[in-house]
């Protein structure tokens, strides 16, 4: 009898340190709504792709596919309003992977507003980037209320370069709050952040939630590495995107993103390597400005942000959708901080001033190395 007692709480204290399989993630409750990020899926299969470059079976996104369909099946129980990509939506920029793109996120056409940042394997290098416009061009949206708007393109390149919907800006409204969110190409340009700003101006009444591909540096960085250069808890200082004409992240920060005092949110991926990592600094108007970084799971994983505008509140909830569990810690990243958290926010619900922790400016960067993870 005592050993049988014993293999019980045995079994009792397994089953609660053991991560959580097979579950059902709990809904939004009353007074909340979700904006849900999706990841960079440039996992694709099949001929021609990186990971299968020698296969002649036709080219899939498994994970892709189970992300969007998740997403639609969870959409009321979650109470989303929103639904943003961070960028490498594809791998290589051709289109048997944007086919298969369009057909993912077909799931989400009038169904669920959305809006994609582009990533630098969504563009050629020069920052051409035809292909997705072709695809997910302004016209595609143009139909939509909450569709605000896209930049037309450069002016001195044209519209191949950062027009047609490769910057723009959607209008989302919810429990009383009122978002903008700004979808930028990696690496904009200045003329880019002249109209973008100009939008922020327009809509200066909005809370601002800023998605660009290209944002914060990792976690640990090899003493040896070179070609890459950043702040290991920062911005990254360089990269090859763009070397001419762009802004490497420290730079949107400086001139763009600390500038603007609706800003409250800035959502990045790109670093599958870091794959979590967020940082609050102060704007030059006194307010927050938190970036999250969030790269993780090859499109298996997504990430969800609960607003509770009574609470001046927003979780973040990070969740497996092949293993139905909570994400709690990856080999590379064991702090759970970094993927169940939980932001201060004024969303226009409490007096949230009193309590807002002081926000960090941004630390002084050094010059380290990393190598390049694409």
């Amino acid at each position: 009898m005592k050993k049988q007692v014993i293999l019980i709480v045995a079994l009792a204290l397994l089953m609660a340190i053991a991560p959580v399989t097979g579950a059902e993630l709990a809904p939004a409750p009353e007074g909340s709504f979700t904006v849900t990020v999706m990841p960079d899926t440039q996992y694709y299969r099949g001929q021609g792709t990186k990971s299968q470059p020698d296969s002649q079976d036709d080219v899939t996104n498994p994970n892709f596919d189970a992300l969007t369909s998740w997403v639609v099946e969870n959409r009321k129980a979650q109470r989303m309003v929103f639904v943003t990509h961070v960028g490498d939506i594809v791998d290589k920029n051709n289109h048997d992977q944007w086919q298969i793109a369009r057909q993912c996120m077909d799931r989400l056409h009038g169904v669920i507003p959305y809006g994609i940042s582009v990533g630098n394997h969504d563009m050629t290098g020069e920052g051409d980037s035809s292909l997705f416009q072709e695809y997910f061009g302004a016209e595609r949206f143009e139909q939509f209320e909450w569709y605000g708007g896209a930049y037309p393109g450069s002016p001195e390149l044209g519209p191949a370069h950062s027009g047609n919907n490769a910057d723009s800006y959607q209008l989302i409204s919810a429990l009383g709050v009122d978002l903008l969110l700004l979808h930028l190409e990696c690496n904009a340009p200045d003329d880019v952040l002249e109209w973008a700003a100009g939008v922020l101006r327009e809509h200066s009444d909005r809370r601002a939630i800023v998605v660009t591909h290209m944002g914060l540096g990792p976690l640990q960085v090899p003493s040896t590495a070179k070609g890459w250069y950043d702040d290991p808890k920062g911005r990254m200082l360089w990269n090859k995107i763009h070397k001419e004409r762009g802004n490497t992240p420290q730079q949107l920060w400086e001139e763009f993103t600390s500038r603007h005092p609706n800003i409250m949110l800035v959502l990045h991926g790109d670093q599958s390597r870091t794959q979590a990592i967020r940082l609050s600094s102060e704007g030059e108007h006194g307010n927050t400005v938190h970036e999250i970084m969030f790269d993780c799971g090859g499109g298996r994983n997504v990430r969800l942000l609960r607003f509770t505008p009574a609470q001046d509140r927003v979780e973040a909830i990070t969740w497996d959708i092949q293993d139905a569990c909570l994400v709690e810690g990856t080999s590379h990243v064991e702090d759970r901080d970094q993927w169940q958290f939980t932001l201060d926010c004024d969303l226009g619900g409490a007096d949230v001033g009193a309590r807002l922790p002081t926000p960090r400016r941004h630390p002084a960067l050094r010059w380290v190395g990393r190598p390049m993870f694409r």
